[in-house]
C-alpha cells in the first residue's frame, strides 16, 4: 500500500521517450459525456487521454474502465475526507521529474505531445495518492480489518519462541522552510538553497531553533518519538539512511520546502511495538493490487454506472 504511484520500468520509459516524442504533433480530442458513475461524468476526452497514458506505459489496459475505477476511487476518498491539494500534487509531479533528470518542461511536453496531457497525469497523481491514503485507513485501521488482536500477538509472539519483535524509535525534529501556494513559482527555488544551507550546518537538534532565529518563516517542530513502522513513506528511507544527529536531504512538500533532523534513535521492545510490527507483517501477506481491487469491486457494486 506504501508503494508510490509508478513502476520504475514507466518512469524509464518516459525518460527515454522525451527525446523522440518531441517530433510527435499532440493528439486532439473531441470530448463527450460517455458514462455517468454516482453521477458523475466520464468523457470520451477523460478516456482518450487515459488510452494515451496506457500507450505510454506499453500497458494493455480498458481506459474506460480506468477511468470508471479511478472516478469511484475518488468518490470514496472523499467520502473518507481525503484531501489531496494542489500544491501536493505538484510537489509530487516536480519531484517525478527531477527523479528521471528532467526540466518540468520536458516533461510538460511528454505529456502533452503524447496526448496524455500534463492536467491528465496530475489528476492520475492525485487520485494514487488519494487512493493509499483510503486503502490504509481501510486495512490499516483498528476496526478489525487489518488489526493485530491480543490472541493474535501471543499467537505469533508463541510462534517466535515466545520473543517480541524489536523495532527502531527515532526522536525527530521537522524543519519547515514555509512557501505559500500563491509564492510558489516565484520563490520555491531560493527558499530551497536556504534550507539547503541550513541543512548543511545541522548538527544535532538542540541548536536548531537558534540557527532558525535569523531567517524569515521558518518553522520547527519536534515530532517526539516516533516508530520506524509508523514513519510517513515519504520519508521513511531516508530518515533510516540517515546517522543520529544528521538530517536528511530538502524537498519540496506542499508547506514549502522540508528536512527532517534525527535526534536520536534506540531499539526498544514492547506489546505496542510486538503488534506494529506483526500488523505490517500481515499486510505484507497481502496483495496490495488485490486488496485494491477486492475495494473497488465493492464500491462498484453499489454504484450507479449509466452508459452514454
Amino acid at each position: 500500500m506504501r508503494k508510490y504511484l509508478f513502476s520504475a520500468g514507466f518512469a524509464l520509459l518516459v525518460a527515454a521517450t522525451s527525446v523522440s516524442i518531441t517530433a510527435m504533433t499532440p493528439p486532439a480530442f473531441a470530448s463527450e459525456i460517455k458514462y455517468v458513475v454516482n453521477d458523475i461524468p466520464v468523457t470520451t476526452g477523460d478516456i482518450a487521454h487515459r488510452a494515451a497514458f496506457l500507450k505510454l506505459q506499453r500497458k494493455k489496459g480498458d481506459a474506460g474502465q480506468e477511468m470508471i475505477d479511478q472516478t469511484l476511487r475518488m468518490a470514496e476518498a472523499k467520502r473518507l475526507g481525503i484531501r489531496i491539494s494542489d500544491a501536493q500534487v505538484e510537489a509530487a509531479y516536480q519531484r517525478f521529474a527531477s527523479s528521471n533528470k528532467m526540466q518540468l518542461s520536458q516533461l510538460d511536453g511528454v505529456m502533452e505531445k503524447s496526448g496524455v496531457t500534463k492536467s491528465h497525469f496530475k489528476e492520475f497523481i492525485r487520485a494514487q495518492m488519494a487512493w493509499n491514503q483510503a486503502l490504509s485507513a481501510r486495512y490499516r485501521s483498528g476496526d478489525g480489518t487489518g488489526a493485530v488482536s491480543e490472541q493474535d500477538l501471543v499467537r505469533k509472539m508463541l510462534e517466535k519462541g515466545g520473543a517480541k519483535p524489536s523495532a527502531t524509535e527515532y526522536m525527530l525534529q521537522q524543519v519547515i522552510f514555509v512557501v505559500p501556494a500563491a509564492e510558489r513559482s516565484a520563490t520555491l527555488a531560493k527558499r530551497k538553497r536556504e534550507a539547503d544551507a541550513m541543512r548543511a550546518r545541522f548538527s544535532g537538534c538542540n541548536t536548531t531553533r537558534e540557527f532558525a532565529k535569523g531567517l524569515i518563516d521558518v518553522t520547527v517542530r519536534d515530532l517526539g518519538r516516533v516508530l520506524a513502522p509508523q514513519l510517513p513513506p515519504d520519508w521513511a528511507e531516508q530518515i533510516k539512511a540517515t546517522k543520529v544527529g544528521g538530517a536528511t536531504v530538502t524537498r519540496a512538500t506542499e508547506r514549502g520546502v522540508e528536512f527532517i533532523g534525527i535526534c536520536s534513535s534506540r531499539e526498544v521492545s514492547d506489546d505496542k511495538v510486538a503488534q506494529m510490527v506483526f500488523q505490517n507483517e500481515g499486510s505484507g501477506d497481502k496483495n496490495a493490487d488485490e486488496l485494491s481491487k477486492k475495494y473497488v469491486d465493492e464500491l462498484k457494486a453499489k454504484a450507479r454506472i449509466v452508459k452514454r
